[in-house]
């Protein structure tokens, strides 16, 4: 197995080389880079600047020496494309970030005061939590009910479950963070929980479990709201999962052998049905994490990577949208090769070893 995980790991090097490459070769060709985003907010406060010198009343004359119009000093785009790094071939600066990266330099941000590995670190709190609890609100809902409902394939509690879960799974996750935020956070009923943030005011004037229950109470309704897509297809894909290990020729010869049904779920059927489960896991983890990050976190008022990561783009931020690409892709890699690892957990009969070769 050490072979295997060595293996998963130095592919990881090619991967991310390969991701980084296309984003880094997709913002060459894009209109509107960091120099010019600069020089546009320049020529909108000058033009302003223009307005109110030359139209303000009282019969004041514009400024003589007013050079929006005329535009900017080539002197000073220049250095402005130096300040960036953009005075360099794009093949140098793509090889000299690659090798920032491989000691986690992801240098500075180029619109705020602050490195980009202390900005992201300042984000990642907001997206943890969202990602962690939602994915293990889902799994713990999710796998007893979807047992249940293969116990009980056919039965009203099986009809009815499955008409919720649907209808929970064709709500939008910003619809439910909205009718969230309307009913319990004081939008036109009740003010149970509170609307934005992870934590109160004053929460550093509390004790140890006041901190804890204000922070639980903060992120009752995001993560709910971010847990209601994947809560639906997991809890289906559980149910199916063990209703097609149920019928199979191994529980029929248990079941003849007179073992109980608990033995036989748990015993036998549970780590068959489970594999398909927790190779969803990645994707149920990442599309938490990153997929509803952003409307979450926008709904709430939430400062997290999702958000950071949009505004980055839209400025063109680009030590931030590498930096956070660069910590997704490790993110998304190192999960996937968690997920393989609790393959063999449930199953010491899987070897991946033997059949890569």
């Amino acid at each position: 197995m050490g072979a295997y995980v060595l293996r998963r790991l130095m592919l990881m090097i090619p991967t991310l080389f390969g991701i980084l490459a296309l984003n880094f070769l997709l913002t060459q060709f894009m209109p509107g880079g960091p120099v010019e985003q600069v020089l546009a907010q320049l020529q909108q406060d000058t033009d302003a600047l223009g307005r109110i010198s030359g139209g303000g009343g009282g019969g004041a004359e514009p400024v003589g020496d007013y050079r929006g119009a005329q535009g900017l000093p080539p002197q000073f785009i220049a250095e402005l494309e130096k300040q960036f790094g953009f005075d360099k071939p794009p093949l140098t600066r793509f090889f000299l970030m690659l090798g920032n990266y491989l000691t986690f330099d992801f240098g500075e941000s180029y619109f705020r005061s602050i490195s980009v590995l202390d900005l992201i670190l300042e984000k990642m709190p907001v997206s943890i939590t969202l990602g962690l609890w939602s994915t293990l609100l889902a799994y713990l809902i999710s796998i007893p009910l979807g047992i249940r409902k293969a116990m009980r394939d056919g039965s009203t509690f099986d009809t009815w479950t499955s008409a919720t879960i649907i209808v929970a799974y064709a709500i939008p996750s910003f619809l439910f963070a909205i009718m969230l935020l309307v009913l319990f956070a004081g939008g036109s009923y009740w003010r149970i929980f509170p609307l934005r943030g992870l934590t109160s005011d004053n929460w550093a004037e509390l004790s140890l479990l006041g901190q804890m229950l204000d922070y639980l109470w903060h992120i009752v309704l995001p993560v709910t709201a971010s847990t209601i897509g994947a809560f639906a297809t997991l809890t289906l894909l559980t149910k199916n999962s063990f209703l097609d290990e149920i019928k199979k020729q191994y529980v029929i010869t248990a079941r003849a052998k007179g073992l109980t049904e608990g033995r036989v779920l748990y015993g036998h059927v549970f780590r068959n049905a489970m594999l398909i489960v927790i190779a969803g896991f990645p994707a149920v983890f990442i599309a938490v994490f990153f997929g509803g990050s952003l409307i979450i976190e926008t709904i709430f008022s939430l400062d997290g990577l999702g958000r950071l990561a949009y505004e980055s783009a839209i400025q063109r931020d680009y030590p931030v949208v590498f930096g956070t690409l660069y910590i997704f892709g490790v993110l998304g890699l190192v999960v996937g090769l968690l997920s393989d690892l609790t393959y063999v957990w449930v199953d010491p009969r899987i070897d991946f070893e033997s059949r890569e070769t």
